[in-house]
């Protein structure tokens, strides 16, 4: 899109939260799936046509909308900041030293070189330990071949059955490939701590399928009596994201829906004129 503006003639500048550009290509997705150097290039040939890319300007923070078109000139806005706030189970125990968020795990996997021991934003060292990625999508499986390749053992648990994981088909079979043990049909209830306050197992209870939900899935529902204890060093929680407010709570005019997500009609333009979104 940026690409496109720029041909047209239009001055186009990219605000980006984090400080290097690229978005999720560059901080979510692992280097074994898409080689930087690849993001690198089309941002390099972006700025070739003009294109400006400011970094580290968390836009409603940093500077607002409402500053971009008041104050500085921009006639148009387009909001492509995606829906980067991770969601939590809310169980016991989820706030443990050693329980991330995958965005936060894979964040500072592939930007921050968190596994480096140089690191000045380390994460545990994963050699010899044991993970538990809760959750069956893309990023799942992403957080999961990561920990491996930082020398944990890793199970994927899950609340469905392997028939109904959300993740590509070829992204599950390289989990598999790689010794990843999926745990499918049961679902975290608690995660427990060890006399340091980190975390050293949780507690999962076995699932059925039962009638499909809004959503045409089989709804898993619990078998009682069938918990179990499965020991872990961490967790990492990849149940999906919902919109940052931080954009809509800092822009005059701005129309979002029950979840958050800001309203556009068939153009992508929102309520406020001139200001659009996607993606």
């Amino acid at each position: 899109m940026y690409k496109r503006q720029a041909k047209r003639g239009y001055q186009v500048s990219i605000f980006e939260a984090l400080h290097t550009a690229g978005g999720v290509l560059v901080y979510g997705i692992p280097e074994f799936r898409l080689p930087k150097a690849i993001v690198q290039k089309e941002v390099d040939g972006l700025k070739a046509m003009g294109v400006k890319v400011e970094t580290n300007t968390v836009v409603g923070r940093t500077i607002t909308i409402d500053e971009l078109m008041e104050e500085n000139g921009f006639e148009a806005v387009f909001i492509g900041s995606g829906a980067g706030l991770p969601m939590f189970m809310h169980i016991p125990g989820e706030n443990l030293c050693g329980v991330y968020s995958a965005n936060e795990f894979l964040t500072r996997i592939n930007l921050m070189k968190a596994y480096r021991p140089d690191s000045d934003t380390p994460i545990m060292d994963l050699k010899g330990k044991t993970v538990a990625v809760v959750g069956g999508g893309n990023v799942a499986m992403d957080a999961a071949r990561c920990s491996k390749r930082l020398g944990a053992e890793v199970y994927v648990v899950y609340r469905r059955g392997m028939e109904e994981l959300p993740a590509r088909r070829e992204e599950v079979e390289h989990a598999e490939e790689e010794g990843i043990i999926f745990k499918t049909l049961c679902n975290p209830v608690e995660i427990h701590a060890n006399d340091e306050g980190f975390v050293k197992s949780i507690t999962c209870i076995e699932m059925e399928l039962g009638e499909p939900d809004a959503s045409g899935r089989r709804r898993p529902v619990e078998k009682k009596g069938s918990e179990f204890d499965l020991s872990v060093d961490a967790v990492i929680m990849s149940l999906g994201t919902s919109p940052n407010p931080l954009i809509k709570s800092t822009t005059k005019g701005l129309e979002v829906n029950k979840k958050g997500g800001i309203i556009v009609n068939e153009e992508g333009l929102t309520s406020r004129q001139a200001v659009y979104a996607g993606g």
